[in-house]
């Protein structure tokens, strides 16, 4: 038999270590609609610290997964965001717990298409929980890669909440009856197959009426393909058609009269359309119509200039939070002016990735940088600059801003981003810094 004097150490004990121990309301499984992030509720089995002395208790767990994209294709990353909405757990003292002393962890479950598991995790943050109040609501993440088409589910799993204040300790909480009902339906696409095809001129240059050679490779074997001019990013009447061979090569010839022409395409179809066409490859119908009397020709050249980037500064003061809260500490990029003056058909990149902020005598994680680009472009340009996603920048790295590829691009454009640096609460006083380094491709 436990003695009585044993029994009020344990109590007082667990009283002082404030042990993520549970005080629940049992209740039934919701299912959510399919197709719908939604909450979904779900009975759940969380066993306390065995320090608090507290048996296992079944309850309820309140839940929603989210995710940055419900189309992806075949090969894309996907983030998968799973709050707890209400815990399955309660302050079961009435001693009152800091901030910032729970870290959580956790699995979403995959099925339809794609079965498996992805592990998320969220921060050491939380608002103070009072005595025997509920414990707060949280967030972890995580990301998985997409295999296959089709419908793919994700269910809320066992989670595990860490806390650290005078004792390391785990409560884990399991799903009572695997899986949990469906929060979240993406539908995943098969990715396009990459257009490869590729044409190459026997000269680059001719008079008009002259005939150049056109090879290429990688078309559809047996296919039809049409050689035709072009005049920037309009066809001329210069036309010719050849057949593909068994292994998708061509080889014919195409006589060039327009004066205008800049390049020579190749494309199966009716018409010209990115996924099914090669080219432009260079060509210049050279201009031979004769200088009547008395009058002068005229001739300029353009030249292809560089890609090229400036920015306004070289520092950013973000602003500053209070040791205890912590929290975003925000500010702007400097602005960046990025010129497209080559004159070709790529697009380009502007990414960026950042290093951990080290201060006195301790760090903050790269990961912990977020940004919210922005993206203008100069009237007048042949491109359109289209900002990246908001979210982490990391010392992985992220897109800033970037222009697809196209027949002519080029241009000038500013980019800039919102900052924002999630300070943990108690991180010791003084200043912090990282570098953020942008490359241009």
């Amino acid at each position: 038999m436990r003695s009585k004097g044993s029994g009020s150490r344990r109590r007082r004990l667990a009283a002082l270590l404030g042990a993520t121990a549970l005080a629940v309301t049992a209740g039934g499984a919701l299912a959510a609609p399919a197709g719908a992030a939604a909450n979904v509720d779900f009975a759940t089995h969380c066993i306390p610290p065995a320090v608090a002395g507290i048996p296992p208790i079944d309850g309820t767990t309140t839940a929603i997964i989210t995710v940055d994209d419900a189309t992806p294709q075949v090969g894309d990353t996907v983030t998968v965001t799973y709050t707890v909405v209400t815990p399955a757990a309660s302050n079961p003292t009435a001693i009152s717990l800091p901030a910032d002393i729970m870290t959580p962890s956790g699995k979403v479950a995959l099925g339809g298409a794609q079965t498996g598991d992805v592990t998320v995790a969220g921060p050491k943050k939380n608002d103070p929980v009072a005595g025997n109040a509920p414990f707060p609501s949280f967030s972890m993440t995580g990301t998985f890669t997409v295999t296959t088409a089709g419908a793919i589910t994700l269910s809320p799993g066992d989670y595990n909440i860490h806390t650290s204040y005078i004792l390391e300790l785990d409560t884990p909480c399991t799903v009572t009856s695997p899986p949990a009902p469906v929060s979240e339906t993406i539908t995943a696409s098969d990715a396009p197959n990459p257009n490869t095809r590729a044409i190459q001129l026997g000269s680059a240059s001719g008079n008009p009426g002259d005939s150049v050679t056109v090879t290429g490779s990688n078309f559809t074997p047996g296919a039809t393909v049409t050689l035709a001019g072009r005049s920037g990013t309009n066809q001329t009447g210069d036309t010719a058609t050849t057949t593909a061979d068994a292994s998708g090569a061509i080889s014919g010839s195409l006589t060039l009269n327009d004066r205008t022409t800049t390049g020579v395409v190749a494309y199966e179809g009716a018409s010209w359309t990115d996924g099914l066409g090669a080219g432009p490859a260079t060509y210049t119908v050279i201009d031979d119509t004769p200088i009547p009397d008395n009058a002068q020709k005229l001739t300029t050249t353009v030249h292809a200039g560089t890609l090229s980037m400036s920015q306004a500064g070289d520092t950013v003061d973000l602003s500053a939070v209070d040791y205890g809260e912590g929290g975003a500490s925000s500010g702007d990029l400097n602005t960046v002016t990025v010129q497209d003056f080559r004159g070709g058909p790529a697009g380009w990149s502007l990414t960026g990735k950042v290093t951990d902020f080290t201060g006195p005598g301790a760090k903050i994680d790269a990961g912990a940088l977020s940004w919210t680009p922005a993206c203008a472009t100069e009237a007048g340009s042949p491109s359109t600059c289209q900002a990246g996603s908001a979210g982490t920048v990391g010392s992985s790295g992220a897109t800033l801003a970037s222009t697809p590829n196209g027949t002519l691009t080029g241009g000038e454009f500013t980019v800039d981003a919102q900052l924002s640096l999630n300070v943990p609460a108690f991180t010791p006083p003084g200043s912090y810094s990282g570098v953020l380094t942008l490359t241009l491709s």
